[in-house]
C-alpha cells in the first residue's frame, strides 16, 4: 500500500499484491495479513510492481512508514534482488514521531490511529499506509518538522 500526501492532503492511494516467488511465510502472512499463497499466485513480482508505483515517489521529500527501519530494509533488499535502484528519499518513522508527540502508552500503529480517531483495518497494506499518512499529517499540523 502506498499513499501520496501533498500539502497535507492525501492525493493518491495505490494497493498491489506481490508474488514473492521464492518463499511464502504461510502462517505469518495468513495470520497477520489474511493473505494466502492463492491470493498472490497470479500477482506480479516486486520488480513489475516497483515500476508501477515509482511515480508515486517522484518529487517526494521523504518516505514515511510506521517502523520505518523495517520497511526501508525490506524495500532495499527487494530492490537489490532485482537490481533496481532503491528510493533516494530518506525514511521517516511515524512510530518514533508518535512517541515524541503524543506520548501514548503504546505507539503501535493501531493504538496511535485509535487515539487520533483514524479508521484502520490493521495489517491491510493500504489501510496501514493510509493510517501512517494521516499520522504524519496530524504530526505536522501539530508543528512537527520533518
Amino acid at each position: 500500500g502506498v499513499v501520496r500526501v501533498e500539502n497535507s492532503r492525501i492525493t493518491r492511494k495505490e494497493y498491489r499484491l506481490i508474488n514473492p516467488k521464492t518463499y511464502f511465510l504461510k502462517d505469518f502472512t495468513l495470520n497477520c495479513h489474511g493473505l494466502s499463497e492463492d491470493d498472490v499466485k497470479d500477482s506480479p513480482e516486486f520488480d513489475a510492481v516497483w515500476q508501477e508505483l515509482l511515480p508515486m515517489l517522484e518529487g517526494a521529500d521523504f518516505i514515511a512508514a510506521h517502523n520505518a527501519k523495517f520497511d526501508k530494509d525490506v524495500m532495499h533488499l527487494c530492490c537489490k534482488k532485482y537490481s533496481l535502484a532503491p528510493p533516494e528519499q530518506r525514511f521517516v518513522c511515524s512510530f518514533e514521531i508518535s512517541k515524541k508527540i503524543w506520548k501514548l502508552p503504546s505507539s503501535k500503529l493501531n493504538r496511535v490511529c485509535e487515539h487520533l480517531k483514524i479508521p484502520l483495518n490493521h495489517h491491510h497494506a493500504l489501510s496501514d499506509a493510509n493510517g501512517c499518512a494521516e499520522i504524519m499529517i496530524r504530526a505536522m499540523q501539530e508543528g512537527y518538522v520533518v
